[in-house]
């Protein structure tokens, strides 16, 4: 066995007197969340899940169902698709000139996602989370291809708003299982260092995707059909990497415990399941403003910043270096969230205080800037800056930071839902309500980008939403977080088929 069992559960002897000691073998949930629970009525019955009593298996299988192989897997999946996504968004109006029919593609994309992820939750506890990231990657390779479209036939912007309508309904899937298996892979001490990680891989597909369409379009005012041709291929085949990753079953931590996945509940089950996730944990809806504020900011960076001040050459390069940021940010901020000399309330202070700190860097400075134009001053067939420009520099290092506040930002967010449980059913409720109300915000601030609203407008009200974010989720940090999450707390984890809450080993004592 690997680890220490964290209980007792019974002694025997030998004719030699000596003293072994021995530790239930898990048995099946009888319907609910959890599999290979025990609830005998005896008092030595437990949750084996939160037991490190689990043997790994070795050799070439043990390395495939190693919590990291596995979140790697995960992380090449959203490489292909949503990072290549990201790399198009990232160089303003999807690498197009006028970027109106983008911003109206990005509002409903994230209107469709609001109301998918919000579900997704559900549709991932009912199909499991390898068929919902199957299903959900398919969107990305069609969007990609409506800008192709757009670039060939100018007047196909009808299909680039219908394909962001697409795209949306299979992101909320895909992110709300991605949410789910990322945070619940990982022991309680490592859910930084998987999230960065999984952000590094994730964020290095923004990295190649920059990279290739700075490398191709160095000497040109459009973006290349090539360029749209290569990453719809590369998103085709992140489709499919879900079908090569492990059951959830069967995947046990590395200290041992055991990861709990859903038992294919009725939906009747999965709706009342959203509720009770609210009702008994409700201080989730003190990081609602976080998550609402998380999407608002591309907007004003990607269109009303990069493409707004620079030409296609610089916007590449813009892409690529913000990308890169990005990975620094998410591994830098990961690794302090997971430093456990430190009690798990303290470091999501100092998360927050670091996010309040770049926050204030990133707005102030960029407030200088945008102070010096206007929609007005720079229509989309105004000259624009290049990258041998004077005043080019400052302005590619304010992206940097952009692109560290942000990664920083989601990382920090996804740390905190991950602080609140262990179960991925209810932590596939906490990404759906996240990625919902993300997604929510998001599509407002490209419709009132798509509207003309002052650029000023948009920049003032990302920085007072961050700003109102952090604010909110104090009280959640001091109220909520704790240094361990105990069965007692996973109440959907013990919720039977007819909605009876199972009680816990301290409740049958009292």
């Amino acid at each position: 066995m690997s680890g220490k069992p964290t209980e007792k559960c019974g002694r025997s002897s030998d004719a030699d007197n000596t003293v072994h000691e021995y530790y239930p073998s898990p048995s099946p949930a009888p319907v609910g969340y959890l599999s290979g629970s025990s609830f005998a009525e005896d008092t030595t019955s437990q949750y084996p899940e939160y037991h490190d009593d689990h043997v790994r298996p070795t050799g070439l299988k043990g390395f495939f169902y190693n919590p990291y192989t596995q979140v790697v897997l995960l992380g090449f999946v959203c490489f292909l698709c949503p990072s290549l996504f990201n790399a198009l968004n990232g160089l303003g109006a999807g690498g197009q000139i006028d970027g109106t029919t983008s911003a109206n593609a990005n509002s409903t994309l994230y209107a469709t996602f609001a109301l998918a992820a919000f579900f997704a939750g559900s549709i991932n506890n009912i199909l499991g989370p390898r068929l919902t990231l199957f299903l959900g990657s398919f969107g990305y390779a069609i969007y990609i291809g409506s800008y192709l479209a757009v670039n060939i036939h100018n007047k196909a912007g009808g299909f680039v708003i219908a394909a962001g309508a697409v795209l949306g309904l299979c992101a909320g899937m895909l992110w709300t299982a991605q949410g789910s298996l990322m945070l619940a892979y990982p022991t309680e001490n490592q859910k930084g260092k998987f999230i960065g990680i999984f952000w590094s891989i994730f964020n290095l597909g923004g990295v190649v995707g920059a990279s290739v369409s700075l490398g191709q379009n160095s000497h040109s005012e459009v973006f290349s059909n090539g360029t749209y041709i290569g990453f719809m291929i590369l998103a085709g085949m992140g489709a499919l990497v879900p079908l090569f990753m492990a059951n959830p079953e069967k995947m046990i931590r590395t200290d041992g415990t055991k990861v709990t996945t859903p038992r294919q509940p009725s939906w009747r089950t999965e709706i009342y399941g959203l509720y009770i996730a609210l009702r008994t944990d409700p201080l989730i809806v003190l990081l609602f403003p976080m998550f609402f504020a998380s999407n608002w900011f591309y907007t004003w960076q990607f269109n009303d910043y990069n493409a707004a001040l620079f030409n296609i050459r610089a916007r590449s390069l813009n892409n690529l270096v913000y990308w890169v940021s990005q990975i620094l940010g998410s591994v830098s901020i990961g690794l302090l969230l997971d430093q456990s000399q430190y009690p798990r309330r303290a470091r999501a202070f100092a998360g927050w205080s670091i996010l309040l700190i770049f926050v204030l860097i990133v707005h102030i400075w960029g407030f200088f800037y945008q102070r010096t134009y206007t929609r007005q001053s720079m229509p989309p067939d105004a000259s624009k800056m290049d990258i041998n420009d004077k005043g080019y520099i400052g302005r590619l290092f304010l992206y940097i930071f952009c692109g560290l506040l942000d990664s920083m930002w989601q990382t920090t967010a996804y740390w905190m839902m991950g602080a609140m449980s262990n179960d991925p059913a209810k932590l596939a409720y906490f990404a759906g309500f996240y990625k919902s109300i993300q997604s929510a915000g998001a599509a407002g601030v490209w419709r009132a980008d798509a509207m003309k609203v002052p650029y000023m407008n948009l920049f003032l009200s990302t920085w007072a939403l961050l700003i109102a974010g952090l604010v909110f989720s104090l009280p959640m940090i001091h109220l909520r977080v704790k240094d361990h999450t105990d069965v007692e707390d996973e109440v959907l984890a013990r919720m039977e088929e007819m909605h009876n809450v199972l009680p816990t080993e301290s409740d049958r004592r009292h």
